[in-house]
């Protein structure tokens, strides 16, 4: 009886659990649905114990499958990391695709870029600056590397990194208003209220934030640029709530405001997201300087 184990059988194991199902696993690794379940059972006989519950529909772990599956993960990774020391040129002569937002490349991004440098000298950074859902979708379709946006939802085989949180104000045109005293939120709902698509994590986490407390606009202008919300409510076309770094230079020179609030907007968490189905060490570090260089009180000079 063969009752060797393999890293085979061991990422088998990750992908079912990973993606649910043994059928779903097959495919991951085109193999037939019978040769993973072959696998399985010879890892079973292998360590001697059972892997999954035969009780439960799907692929449930039992107890002792559950250890396992945490010691395959480990080995996995530890696997790779013996790969990329034997191809440590190769790896570090590579291409790395990042995506991120606009706010990112007009803070701390070039401080990034500086570090990654420094660190990686060999790493060319491909980066892709566009909406916060398209490179979400771009991270699942494996067109990028690793992507830095706000918070979102993600798919399980993706790791999200916290960065840093953004303070949002709401802002206007000196003037606009003539308040003696903070207001309420749904009080903006008398003007013309400047906002960020659905396209905007930013403003979808906002308005999720401002909706589930009743606070609704009827008279709205839809913009997906950062950089046009501000030229607009420089404009005197409404009021808007932006990323403080931002703004921060026209309000210290008169031409826009905070507006006070009763109660402040919620900083805006944002995070690096990186697929860990794809178990890669470099990504990992590059999410890491990622998160040792953010600075959103950094901003370029206005051009207003």
């Amino acid at each position: 009886m063969n009752t060797r184990i393999t890293l085979k059988q061991l990422e088998t194991l990750y992908w079912i659990v990973e993606l649910g199902t043994f059928e779903k696993a097959a495919s991951q690794l085109f193999a037939t649905q019978s040769a993973v379940s072959k696998r399985m059972q010879e890892l079973e006989r292998g360590v001697g114990i059972e892997i999954f519950n035969r009780y439960h529909r799907g692929a449930k772990l039992t107890s002792k499958g559950e250890e396992l599956y945490d010691i395959a993960k480990k080995m996995l990774l530890l696997h790779d990391q013996i790969l990329e020391m034997r191809s440590t040129e190769c790896l570090h002569h590579r291409s790395l695709k990042i995506g991120v937002t606009d706010l990112v490349t007009t803070t701390w991004f070039s401080q990034f870029v500086t570090e990654t440098r420094d660190r990686f000298p060999q790493v060319r950074l491909e980066p892709k600056v566009a909406m916060d859902s398209e490179l979400l979708n771009d991270l699942e379709q494996d067109k990028l590397d690793l992507i830095i946006i706000p918070e979102t939802p993600t798919l399980p085989e993706f790791t999200s990194v916290p960065i840093e949180s953004v303070p949002n104000h709401w802002i206007a045109k000196t003037g606009y208003f003539n308040l003696k005293a903070p207001i309420r939120h749904r009080d903006f709902s008398n003007f013309t209220v400047l906002v960020q698509g659905q396209l905007s994590g930013s403003s979808v986490y906002l308005n999720k934030w401002l909706k589930n407390r009743g606070v609704t606009f009827p008279d709205t202008v839809v913009c997906d640029s950062m950089s046009a919300l501000l030229g607009l409510t420089v404009a005197g076309l409404g009021v808007t709530y932006l990323p403080f770094p931002l703004c921060r230079q026209l309000v210290e020179n008169g031409i826009l405001e905070i507006i006070q609030t009763e109660v402040p907007l919620p900083p805006v968490p944002y995070v690096a997201i990186y697929r860990q189905d794809r178990p890669l060490s470099l990504v990992q570090e590059i999410a890491d300087i990622a998160v040792s260089s953010s600075d959103f009180t950094r901003h370029f000079p206005a051009v207003f």
